[in-house]
This record gives C-alpha cells, sequence and structure tokens, in this order.
C-alpha cells in the first residue's frame, strides 16, 4: 500500500497562502475519527493520485499514526483544473463502501481487425460495492471475444474481486463491435430543427 504523510492544519491557516506553497488544504473524517483538518504536499498527493485514484486504500500517516483512507472527494480550481482541497475517508473494516471504478479495455477484437468495425462502449465506469481493501484501481475488459458484430461483452462478463459486487444489472451491454458505416450514419443523423420563420408562416393559425 501507497503512503502519504501529512499534519495538522492549523485552522488559522489560509487556504490560497498554504496553496501558494505547495501544500494542499484537506480533511480526514471516517470511522471512528472526528473530523480533522490536515495538510499534504501538493506535489506528493499528485503522484498518489496518480496510483491510487478514488478506489485504492493509502496510508496516510499522521501525527505518529497511521490511518488507511480513501481519496473520497477532490475539488479542482474550475480555470487551471489544479487540486485546491481533498478529503480523506477512513472506512470501516467491516462495513462496504461504495465507488466508481474505471473500465481499461484491453485485447484485440476480430471484429475491428477484420471487418472493419467501430468499438462502441457503453460504459467506461463501473459503480460498485464492497469492502474498501478489496476495491480494484480499475476494471479490465478483454474484448478479444468480441469476434463479430452480434458479439456482446455484459456486466456479467466483467471480472471483480471476490466480495465486490457491481451496482448495475447484469445484463446491461458493456461494449460491443457495430460496422463502420452504421456507426458514421449515427454521428451525421440530422437533429430536428425548429421550422423557419417562412415555414411557420405557412401553418393555419390556431383557432
Amino acid at each position: 500500500m501507497i503512503s502519504l504523510e501529512a499534519k495538522i492544519r492549523d485552522k488559522k491557516s489560509k487556504p490560497d497562502a498554504l496553496r501558494k506553497s505547495g501544500v494542499l488544504p484537506a480533511v480526514l473524517y471516517g470511522e471512528g475519527i472526528e473530523s480533522t483538518p490536515i495538510q499534504v504536499s501538493l506535489k506528493n498527493f499528485q503522484n498518489i493520485f496518480e496510483q491510487a485514484g478514488e478506489s485504492s486504500l493509502v496510508n496516510l500517516e499522521l501525527d505518529g499514526k497511521e490511518y488507511d483512507v480513501l481519496i473520497h472527494q477532490i475539488a479542482k480550481d474550475p480555470v487551471s483544473g489544479h487540486f485546491i482541497h481533498v478529503d480523506f475517508f477512513h472506512p470501516s473494516a467491516k462495513k462496504k463502501v461504495e465507488a466508481e471504478i474505471p473500465l481499461v479495455f484491453v485485447g484485440e477484437s476480430l471484429a475491428i481487425k477484420d471487418l472493419n468495425g467501430v468499438l462502441i462502449k457503453e460504459i467506461q465506469t463501473l459503480d460498485v460495492k464492497g469492502l474498501a481493501h478489496k476495491l480494484p484501481r480499475e476494471i479490465v475488459v478483454d474484448i478479444t471475444p468480441l469476434k463479430d458484430f452480434n458479439a456482446r461483452i455484459f456486466i456479467r462478463d466483467l471480472e471483480l474481486p471476490e466480495g465486490v459486487e457491481a451496482q448495475r444489472e447484469p445484463n446491461e451491454i458493456v461494449v460491443l463491435v457495430v460496422p463502420a458505416k452504421e456507426e458514421k450514419e449515427e454521428a451525421v443523423a440530422p437533429a430536428t430543427m425548429p421550422p423557419t420563420a417562412a415555414e411557420s408562416a405557412k401553418e393555419p393559425a390556431a383557432s
């Protein structure tokens, strides 16, 4: 498990001043923990977030104690996209939590290679429920079984860790391949346009 060092944050410190000095304001809360204002190195957090995302446990070291936490919520500046705040959630070791897991598509589909089909990803993330230490960083979807345009990969086909459950119907489609012509037609299908002024003038007035 990857580790991140944190410090208690002085409530009098100004968040903007912390950010300018490379420090990210944060909060730690969860099972058996009173909500605590903390701070972490922005650079270190960025590195950790790239590895853990929001579904893998991180070992948070704070004042000589260690907490297994999830990066529960992050806030970013709407203009720059930089992190401006983060919540660390310490989950129960016995209670299941929900998380959104990204899907990663791998493999080679003969329907794409030999039939010039187009891959359609109906779902790119999946909400799951399970114990925090069981949650995967990502879910790998092998598209090799998509050998023709009739093949489908469903929620029920995904491999999840033991005890982790998908929060969607098992018969929902995850990914399929369609003929390139069909995909093109969908992309250029004309939208319904409102009548022009001339067309409106031709319509009889309501009585």
